[in-house]
Formats: C-alpha cells, structure tokens, sequence
C-alpha cells in the first residue's frame, strides 16, 4: 500500500510539471491624469507563456488613443519614447510601472473616475488577444497593493 502511495505521489508531480505555464496578466492599474486634457497611464505585470510573444498593442473603449511608451532618463532630464512592440520571453515576466515601460492613455471619457475599472485590450504579433480589467486610481495616488 505504501508504494502504490509512493507511485501516486511521484506520478502527481511529474503531470504537474509536463504542464507549460501559461501566459496572464495582473496587477494592472490605470492612474488618471493630474490635469484635464493630459493623459492617463497603464501599468500592469506581463507573464510569457509557453512561447515567445510580442505585444504591439493595448487598446481601451475609453481613451480615444493608446501607446506603449518607455521612460529612460537623458542626464538629468525624464524623457519618453513611444514602443511599437514590446518582446515577451517565454516563461518571462514584464513590469509596466512608473519610471519604465507603460501605457499612455490619451483622451480618456472624462465619466472615469476613482474606483471604476476599465478593460484593457492586448493584442499580440500572432492576432491572440487578451482582456484584463484594470482598476483606476486617482492621480498621485500611491500604486495599489496587489
């Protein structure tokens, strides 16, 4: 009877290590602009799947325009790109968060407010898509404990 324990056991945790880890997203939050007409940022954490992947685009119904930007500093000074892509190794993690890689959320519908979520779109070089459902901060706020 032990063995047949033993072999159970051993067979339970080599099916659960034939599973490829799958790809998700959390810990998103959207900050609102400090001043009307600016625009709103994206944040989240990426997890790569099986395989490789590219993001090339988030998308939200309540901004009129969306970019992937990344914050460097040039001497003293902040500066910001726009991203056409950004690559996803697989069984990789990506940080969007202050100071680095994010989402510029331009035109948001002024009727988001504090404490709603939003959903955001992510599409990938390979046309999967993903929806993840980020909570809104106000500005200056403090990123949300996860």
């Amino acid at each position: 009877m032990r063995i047949l324990g033993l072999l159970m056991a051993i067979l339970l945790g080599l099916s659960g290590c034939s599973q490829p880890r799958q790809f998700y997203i959390d810990h998103g939050y959207v900050r609102l602009a400090a001043a009307p007409g600016r625009p709103a940022a994206a944040y989240f954490t990426l997890h790569g799947g099986p395989a490789d992947m590219t993001l090339i685009s988030v998308h939200t119904e309540v901004a009129i325009k969306a970019e992937l930007h990344q914050s460097m500093m040039t001497g003293n000074m902040s500066a910001m790109k726009p991203l056409d892509r950004v690559a996803l190794p697989a069984g990789g993690t990506l940080v969007f968060k202050p100071g680095g890689m994010h989402v510029m959320l331009f035109d948001m519908n002024p009727a988001i407010k504090p404490g709603k979520t939003i959903t955001l779109d992510f599409t990938f070089s390979d046309g999967s898509r993903y929806e993840y459902d980020a909570m809104v901060i106000p500005a200056g706020a403090p990123a949300p404990k996860f």
